[in-house]
Order: C-alpha cells, then sequence, then structure tokens
C-alpha cells in the first residue's frame, strides 16, 4: 500500500482522482439548473445562466502550461436598472481554474451601463466591479477568500459577454483575462 503511487497502482490512483472531478462538476451543475429552474418560475427575465469557457494569460511562467479552456457553469441575477444606470447584479459559479482544479466563487457587484444601437439592434456595454467569496484548490491554503475585481460586459438584451481582468495578486499567479458568455434564461 505504501508504494500506491507507483508501478502498477499509479494509473488506478490518478484514475480515481480525475473519476471524482467530473461527477463533483455533475452534481455542481445539477444544482444550478434545479436553483434556476426555481428561480425562474421567480422572474426568470432577469435570471441569466453564465457558461465559463476561456481565459487569458497576459504572462507567461517558463516551463508553465496553463488551462485556458475554464469550463463550467453558474447564475447571474440582474437587479432593475438604476435611474443612473447602475444595474446591480448577484452571482455564483463553479469552472476548472488555470492549473484544471475545481474552482468556485459567489458574490455580486454593481456595472453602470450605457447603452447603444448598432445596425439596428439595441446593445449595451457595462463597466463595473464585482465582489466575492472564492474557494480555490491551490490558492490560499484551499480555504475561501474575499476578493474585488473590475468587470465588464458587452451585448444585447439576451446575449453577452463577461470579461473580468485578474492582476497578479501572488507571486506565482500571471495576470488574466477570464470571460463568460451569459445567456438568458428566458430564451429557453
Amino acid at each position: 500500500m505504501e508504494y500506491r503511487n507507483q508501478g502498477v497502482f499509479a494509473d488506478r490512483a490518478v484514475s480515481i482522482h480525475i473519476a471524482r472531478l467530473p461527477l463533483a462538476a455533475f452534481k455542481t451543475l445539477l444544482l444550478l439548473i434545479a436553483v434556476a429552474l426555481v428561480c425562474r418560475m421567480a422572474q426568470a427575465d432577469e435570471l441569466h445562466m453564465i457558461v465559463n469557457g476561456k481565459a487569458i494569460h497576459l504572462e507567461h511562467q517558463s516551463g508553465t502550461h496553463y488551462n485556458e479552456s475554464n469550463w463550467g457553469a453558474g447564475l447571474q441575477y440582474d437587479f432593475e436598472k438604476s435611474k443612473s444606470n447602475w444595474v446591480p447584479f448577484l452571482t455564483a459559479t463553479g469552472f476548472a481554474d488555470s492549473n484544471k482544479n475545481p474552482s468556485y466563487y459567489a458574490g455580486g457587484g454593481w456595472l453602470k451601463r450605457r447603452e447603444f444601437s448598432l445596425a439596428g439592434a439595441s446593445w449595451h456595454a457595462d463597466l463595473g466591479f464585482v465582489v466575492f467569496a472564492m474557494w480555490r484548490q491551490e490558492f490560499n491554503g484551499g480555504k475561501p477568500f474575499l476578493g474585488a475585481l473590475p468587470a465588464f460586459s458587452i451585448g444585447g438584451e439576451r446575449v453577452a459577454v463577461n470579461v473580468t481582468y485578474i492582476p497578479k495578486v501572488d507571486p506565482k499567479m500571471v495576470p488574466i483575462l477570464f470571460f463568460q458568455l451569459k445567456l438568458k434564461l428566458s430564451n429557453f
């Protein structure tokens, strides 16, 4: 048993660890879908599904390969826009981080909305920030931590792209642009 990560047992130990990650991701997705269905009954026109999918690492450390396909899913609820064009929101999501480890966050923020027309369609560009609690397996000793980041969103009524800039906050990290697709649930 003491040699479980060597020889014949090595492949089995790795496959067991890998098998648990998709199961956990599947359970998280089922929970998010259940919450989405319940919330849809309340007010689906402001509830969005978030599809995490892309990170662009703006710097690279030699000898390090980063996962830039940060697949995951979550929800974002946009409250009614204020008279001064601020859109408050709540969000929660899970995804595979730059090291392919599970990461989860929940939080909220405010985005200043600027509306415009392009090719006869209504568009918006939002700029603001998100405040959150996050858990990452290999950051902060695996303990949850708090953060605040700048956020940007551009899109139309039904679909938008959220972009968050993550600066270098640790010597082992690099700055990142993180992209999410935001889909209005009432479309489905």
